[in-house]
C-alpha cells in the first residue's frame, strides 16, 4: 500500500505508461480476440481497464464521473486511457494530500483505505495486462515486456530468452 501519494505518482506512471504500451500493440481487428467461448475480448479488457480509471476512483471518493466505454480501435483506446489517466492524477493532486491515504472508504461491501484502494488500482491493472498478453500470445501478436524483456525484446538484445 502507500503511504504517499508521490509514491504512488511514481508508481502510477510507470504502471499507465506500460498499459498503454499493452494496448499500442494490439490491432482493430486483434480487439475481437479472445481464448474462451464465455470469455471477454482483448477490446473487452481494454476498456474494462479504462472503465476502472473513473469507477474505483470515484469510489474512493475522487470527483471523477464513471464511465463505461466502448471503443472499437486501438487509437481510440489509446486516447482515451491517457486522458482518463491524466484525469486521474489531476483529481488526486487536487483531492487528496498524504492525511487522506488511511482514510476508510466503502469499496465493493468492504472498508479500504484509500491506500489500499490505489493499491487495488495498480493491482488490477497488472492482473488484466497478464491476461491480455497471455491472449495476444495466442492469437500471434508481438508481446511487450512490462516488468522484464518478452521474448521478442530479448532477441533485439542479442540474448537468448530462457526456456
Amino acid at each position: 500500500m502507500f503511504r504517499s501519494i508521490a509514491d504512488f505518482l511514481s508508481t502510477w506512471k510507470y504502471e499507465s505508461e506500460s498499459t498503454v504500451k499493452i494496448f499500442e500493440h494490439l490491432t482493430d481487428e486483434s480487439l475481437s480476440a479472445k481464448v474462451d467461448p464465455e470469455g471477454r475480448t482483448l477490446g473487452r479488457l481494454a476498456n474494462h481497464l479504462i472503465e476502472t480509471l473513473t469507477e474505483m476512483p470515484h469510489k474512493l471518493g475522487l470527483p471523477l464521473t464513471e464511465e463505461f466505454p466502448a471503443h472499437t480501435t486501438v487509437a481510440d483506446l489509446v486516447a482515451d486511457y491517457r486522458k482518463k489517466s491524466d484525469e486521474l492524477v489531476a483529481a488526486i493532486n487536487s483531492t487528496w494530500t498524504d492525511a487522506s491515504l488511511p482514510e476508510m472508504r466503502d469499496m465493493y461491501g468492504e472498508q479500504w483505505s484509500v491506500s489500499m484502494g490505489l493499491h487495488a488500482l495498480v493491482l488490477h491493472q497488472a492482473h488484466h495486462r497478464g491476461q491480455m498478453t497471455a491472449m495476444m500470445r495466442h492469437h500471434g501478436l508481438t508481446v511487450t515486456g512490462v516488468y522484464g524483456p518478452a521474448r521478442e525484446e530479448w532477441a533485439l538484445m542479442g540474448m537468448q530468452p530462457l526456456p
